[in-house]
């Protein structure tokens, strides 16, 4: 994407419908974004439990409060759903679909992003025109349990060798968030570190201050 901003990659939100309790998904997203948020990714991991009338009305509902808030809005994996409400991007996994299609679908005017786990699949989804890297396992995690752990070296062999922004994601928290300064990322995904919380504004605002002072540390 042109003029692509990498400062609201700080703070990456990457939404669950587990922890809703009841709740509308935009309304925790909302206050997420209150806290603090610079970034949402809608991801519905039991997109078979609803039928797509209802997860692109959610979609929509998201992105109208990310809009209201100047927040960009991808959706996880599935562009035809992306188009539909029209997200600002979408984000595609080493196992989805290649980024150079996705770009042909929805158009350079849209946000690209896609996952890595080591330097070769790093470089080439630079190559193939992805306009930031989402990297990790970089701690353990429950929300995806087959995940392998990245080690930091590696993570930091990633951010010299692209030029594009990379976010770290899996397992980050306030407790571990400091193991990552100096790795060169340009800021961190996370999903029950936010919508897991009792508060999710407090917890949000409490989490982009310690992000944001790791950051100021990076090489």
């Amino acid at each position: 994407m042109e003029n692509f901003n990498e400062n609201a990659l700080t703070l990456y939100a990457v939404t669950d419908s587990q922890w809703l309790n009841g709740r509308k998904m935009s309304e925790v997203v909302e206050e997420a974004i209150d806290g603090g948020a610079t970034f949402v990714q809608y991801r519905e991991k039991s997109k078979i439990a609803l039928d797509r009338e209802k997860l692109l009305q959610e979609a929509k509902d998201i992105k109208a409060v990310c809009k209201k808030h100047g927040v960009p809005f991808v959706i996880d994996d599935d562009v035809e759903l992306a188009i539909a409400c029209d997200a600002d991007g979408v984000h595609v996994g080493q196992d989805d679909m290649d980024p150079i299609a996705v770009r042909k679908l929805i158009g350079n005017d849209k946000i690209v992003g896609v996952s890595a786990h080591n330097v070769r699949e790093a470089i080439l989804a630079e190559q193939k025109g992805a306009d930031y890297l989402g990297v990790g396992a970089v701690f353990p995690t429950g929300t995806k349990s087959d995940a392998t752990v990245l080690d930091f070296l590696t993570l930091k062999d990633i951010t010299q060798t692209v030029d594009i922004p990379v976010v770290a994601i899996g397992g980050i928290n306030m407790d571990n968030i400091h193991k990552l300064t100096r790795s060169g990322i340009r800021g961190i995904s996370v999903v029950s570190a936010i919508f897991a919380q009792n508060d999710i504004k407090l917890a949000t605002k409490e989490l982009k201050k310690e992000t944001e002072r790791m950051l100021k540390n990076q090489c």
